[in-house]
């Protein structure tokens, strides 16, 4: 039986775990579920799964879920903070870590966690993003267990050499022999034929409508820019160990091939499912064994088509940006990240328009020089550094 920590326990890959485990409870106990302040999903989540530890974002929050535990019976112990944040996925009892909290807050604990030798579940891209050096040193110095959870990447690891194997390892130290290239695959979000002008005009809502996926509203957005597809190139970079010339995306709207592993020998080897994210949880959680997560079958004779794109980096400008950074290295990727998050918060709150995300973090980027990422403490530093001045380029545009 494994023990697992659910980083972001509220948000869409946090409740598609817990299904999946719902469904296993001879292979899985949930030990510890962290959320910021969705405090009654949390608590339902808690009188159900009874873990040791549950941590919130605040204070008031803290005291909210305790007082909703203490009424149901449950002897849950509640904190709150960054720092509980670190005590759940450091939890002695969990060997496990679903690191699917959004953003720059799941970075530490996600690290900590990988120090230890845990087998790290990673649905935050952002722990590579930011310190994609840092993160795989932790996980080859510690022999952690670390698995892609993000649809494409999984998609990728199950075509590389081996990796369905446990004598993989699933150590960051993937076999690539033979890859010529990996192809990311994106759906194009919801603006994949509108036009630049049409662009200026969307909303919110229109950005968090996805064709396929069902996902938070930060990601949407970034689905929407294409910026996502640009922060999995970076954590493709990472994991895999290839260069930004070997990594390249296809839009695919049909959100059914995940991605795909070009070889030298000129074989195509793609992963192929439903747009479902209980697919690669599954995966994570069960491997190296297969277990159901409760997707439907792909019915090959109701696929009318497969349909590829180039991308148009005109209409969609993140996606460069996200190479630029990459090829710039050190702390630029760690900029594009903070600068984004920043930019879309905003765009949520209809402070800018959709195609000023873009502008946003091309501007805030143009304001650093890449320099090395080799410590945490700077990293965190020039991610807050990044975030201020990105507040004051949008606040330049309200004036």
């Amino acid at each position: 039986m494994r023990h697992i920590c659910v980083l972001g326990s509220t948000g869409s890959i946090g409740v598609n775990t817990l299904q999946v485990a719902r469904a296993h409870p001879q292979l899985f106990k949930i030990a510890a579920l962290t959320a910021h302040s969705n405090v009654e999903v949390l608590a339902q989540q808690c009188i159900e799964f009874k873990p040791e530890l549950a941590v919130v974002g605040s204070a008031n929050a803290a005291q909210n879920l305790q007082d909703l535990l203490r009424a149901a019976n449950i002897k849950t112990d509640v904190q709150y903070g960054p720092e509980a944040l670190v005590s759940a996925s450091t939890l002695s009892s969990v060997d496990t870590v679903m690191a699917a909290i959004v953003g720059a807050a799941g970075l530490v604990p996600t690290i900590e966690a990988a120090k230890l030798g845990k087998r790290i579940l990673l649905a935050n891209k952002e722990s590579l993003v930011m310190a994609g050096d840092i993160f795989m040193a932790a996980i080859a110095q510690s022999g952690a267990e670390l698995l892609p959870i993000d649809s494409e990447h999984n998609a990728i690891y199950q075509c590389l050499p081996d990796a369905n194997t446990s004598n993989a390892g699933a150590r960051g130290q993937y076999s690539t022999l033979g890859v010529k290239e990996i192809l990311l695959t994106a759906s194009g979000g919801p603006f994949r034929k509108h036009s630049v002008e049409q662009l200026a005009s969307v909303t919110p809502d229109q950005a968090c409508a996805h064709p396929n996926w069902v996902m938070g509203r930060k990601i949407s957005v970034d689905s929407a820019t294409m910026m996502n597809k640009g922060l999995e190139v970076i954590e493709a970079h990472y994991l895999f160990g290839l260069p930004a010339e070997q990594i390249k995306v296809l839009i695919h709207p049909q959100s059914v091939i995940h991605s795909m592993v070009r070889y030298v020998d000129g074989s195509v080897i793609a992963q192929l499912g439903q747009p479902d994210m209980k697919t690669p949880i599954a995966y994570g959680l069960g491997w190296p064994n297969r277990i159901d997560g409760g997707v439907e079958e792909l019915d090959f004779l109701k696929l009318s088509q497969l349909h590829f794109e180039e991308v148009d980096h005109q209409r969609f400008p993140s996606l460069k940006l996200a190479y630029q950074a990459l090829s710039m290295g050190g702390l630029m990727p760690t900029v594009l990240n903070a600068a984004n998050e920043v930019a879309v918060d905003a765009f949520l709150l209809e402070k800018i328009k959709f195609t000023q995300i873009a502008e946003v973090v091309e501007k805030t980027l143009e304001q650093f020089r890449a320099s090395p990422a080799d410590r945490l403490d700077v990293i965190l530093a020039t991610d807050q550094e990044s975030r201020a001045l990105a507040q004051n380029i949008i606040k330049g545009y309200q004036e």
